[in-house]
């Protein structure tokens, strides 16, 4: 896949922030709005417009802030809110050579609300050790007076020490060109593709966030490689409501200007209160590219009606042409229902952009999708594929490889054999930022006969010949696959599919989305199969019977969608499984959690393997407690029974 200058009109940077002075002096293209910000008030939508003449002369004039504050190459942690500021601040890092750390500013007033979010910033100044930290005047102002942030590991005031010691440097101040107190205007300079341009930290969907470094010549790449990929131009509009702070919502702020695009942003929050306020825009600016987590479908689809059922005011899809789908699993069955419902509002079923990406390869890898010319994509194992590779990879050289890998032997397996997927591109980061071991397993992997290094993703993949098409699918996960004995032997089934198939046990009880599946060990004699569900917010109450039968309902369900046996299900309240900022879940999180007892449960029900055992409710006495004994012995117990407990 050929990426390097695609059209001689516009000629490729070798770093995205370069593009800006580019645009701003075409007479097209001063006047064009970059970035438009979408405010969701209580009445009535506001927008805040950055053209990109704006955005150059505010890049400079905060880059020359930036400088007047700190040297080229220091690190510094972005704490500004999202909007069109973070945008400016973003690409005025890069102007001014200076590495990145964008982190979604916490609470400084609320520790104990936010534990995860403080956590995160700990870790995050611990371990990249800036210079200074930028935010809002307000925001500054909130943790100078703020006296009790709290380490959620033990340590009292650690990350309020930090934090003070740090450099403060206002957004309000640099957009005015200086950084407490007026700058010297230093001459455009710029960086280069070898400098680091950003720390962003992986999803901790599967483990600790490690914070991968990023350089500017790789971020330009990838943000040339999706734009070659979507077929991206100057007359492309982009709708994100994505985080702007790391990945696929960050890449878009890269793209859009490497396209000399324009994109529309809005903040998670207004999706999650409003999301049908997504397709709302994409109607109202003609959007021709949107890019969302496959979750979002469903969400509109429960949430993007009146509470009558009627609809609100007339949706036109048609101007889509990339409906960009991303964080796998992405089910075809989800993706037609979608389709289906909105197809008379002008969608087509030609937009639907299934792809693949993660952080160690700044964060585009691929997408199945091809100029709208295929509107039925073929699926494997439910699954829509994430790539089309070539056939002759001998013959060509892409810029993005993708190849399956037997995780045991390192070798290379044949189309239809599920491996790892590893990734070697010009996108591929550095690293990881103080994990030479980890960075030595992750990016230095290679294959005999060839010496290109690849980045192991620890995601499981198979490509499928279809017709004349090769197709990747992404199944899931190797962290999350889980090994179980079946009839004498074992089998590996992903933990999605398990949780897919108990969310249609009780679809008007459970929260799609909120379900985690794992086994309490990795010895497969020995160990249980759990589900974790979070009900519905006013499917809480009730006595036990009425969640027996949700028990009974995900049980049944998961033994005749996937031919597995639950032994253990908890029923939790809604927002208490543990996902990343993107969404993911985070299943090693939640079995934690649950083994050492910090799940607060509702209700929980334990199984024999034998799936014709009777249910015997627990009625909640002290006696009864000690009667229904640990994990081990209720797997072994010759009773056959069904083990309840609620703590409702």
């Amino acid at each position: 896949m050929s990426t390097e200058n695609y059209d001689p009109c516009y000629p490729d940077q070798p770093v995205v922030h370069r593009y800006l002075p580019v645009w701003a002096k075409l007479p097209a293209f001063a006047a064009k709005p970059a970035f438009v910000w979408a405010d969701d008030g209580d009445t009535a939508m506001s927008y805040a417009t950055l053209t990109y003449s704006q955005l150059d002369a505010a890049v400079e004039r905060m880059s020359s802030g930036l400088l007047g504050a700190l040297r080229r190459a220091d690190t510094v942690l972005v704490l500004a809110s999202p909007g069109l500021r973070l945008v400016k601040l973003l690409f005025a890092c890069q102007r001014a050579v200076l590495t990145a750390v964008p982190i979604i500013p916490p609470d400084p007033s609320r520790p104990g609300a936010g534990g995860a979010a403080h956590s995160h910033l700990l870790r995050a100044v611990s371990q990249t050790r800036p210079r200074a930290a930028v935010a809002d005047a307000r925001y500054i102002d909130a943790i100078k007076k703020s006296n009790a942030v709290v380490d959620v590991a033990g340590e009292p005031d650690r990350l309020a020490a930090m934090l003070r010691s740090l450099r403060w440097l206002s957004v309000d101040e640099l957009e005015q060109g200086g950084a407490n107190g007026a700058a010297p205007v230093t001459p455009f300079v710029g960086g280069e593709p070898e400098d680091a341009y950003l720390i962003q930290y992986t999803s901790g969907a599967t483990g600790a966030q490690k914070p991968v470094v990023i350089t500017a010549g790789a971020a330009a790449h990838n943000a040339r490689a999706a734009r070659r990929a979507y077929e991206l131009h100057p007359g492309s509009v982009v709708v994100s409501w994505l985080p702007q702070y790391h990945d696929c919502g960050l890449m878009f702020l890269l793209l859009t200007v490497v396209a000399g695009a324009t994109c529309v942003l809005a903040s998670p929050d207004a999706f999650v209160r409003r999301p049908r306020l997504w397709l709302e825009l994409v109607t109202e600016f003609r959007a021709t590219c949107t890019p969302v987590p496959s979750f979002a479908l469903p969400l509109v689809l429960r949430r993007g009606r009146s509470p009558d059922g009627r609809r609100r005011r007339p949706l036109e899809l048609g101007s889509l042409e990339n409906l960009i789908l991303i964080n796998e699993p992405i089910y075809k069955s989800c993706v037609d229902e979608f389709v289906a419902e909105f197809r008379g509002d002008g969608l087509l079923p030609a937009s639907i952009s299934p792809s693949y990406g993660l952080a160690e390869n700044c964060t585009f890898v691929s997408t199945a999708w091809r100029s709208r010319r295929c509107v039925d994509l073929p699926s494997y194992k439910k699954l829509l594929p994430s790539a089309r590779l070539s056939f002759h990879m001998a013959d060509e050289e892409p810029e993005i490889e993708i190849i399956m890998v037997d995780e045991e032997t390192g070798e290379p397996v044949e189309d239809g054999v599920e491996g790892e997927i590893w990734v070697s591109s010009p996108s591929n980061a550095s690293g990881y930022l103080g994990h030479p071991s980890a960075t030595r397993e992750v990016f230095c992997a290679t294959l005999p006969g060839k010496g290109s290094c690849y980045v192991r993703t620890g995601d499981r993949g198979v490509v499928v010949v279809r017709g004349a098409e090769r197709y990747l699918y992404v199944v899931g996960r190797s962290a999350d696959v889980l090994t179980l004995d079946v009839d004498g032997g074992q089998r590996s089934v992903c933990a999605h599919y398990i949780e897919t198939a108990a969310f249609g046990g009780a679809p008007d009880r459970l929260r799609g989305g909120c379900i985690a599946a794992f086994a309490t060990s990795p010895v497969p004699s020995t160990s249980l199969v759990v589900v974790v569900a979070e009900l519905l917010k006013g499917s809480g109450g009730g006595g036990g019977g009425d969640h027996k039968d949700i028990c009974e309902g995900i049980k049944r369900a998961v033994w005749e969608e996937e031919g597995v046996r639950v032994g253990w299900i908890v029923l939790v309240d809604s927002g208490v499984v543990p996902k990343t900022t993107s969404g993911k879940l985070r299943r090693g999180a939640a079995r934690e959690k649950l083994l050492a007892g910090k799940l607060p449960i509702l209700l929980e029900a334990r199984y024999d393997g034998d799936e014709s055992s009777s249910s015997v409710p627990w009625d909640g006495g002290e006696e009864e407690m000690e009667k229904c004994p640990g994990m081990d012995a209720a797997y072994g117990s010759a009773s056959r029974r069904l083990r309840l407990q609620s703590f409702l």
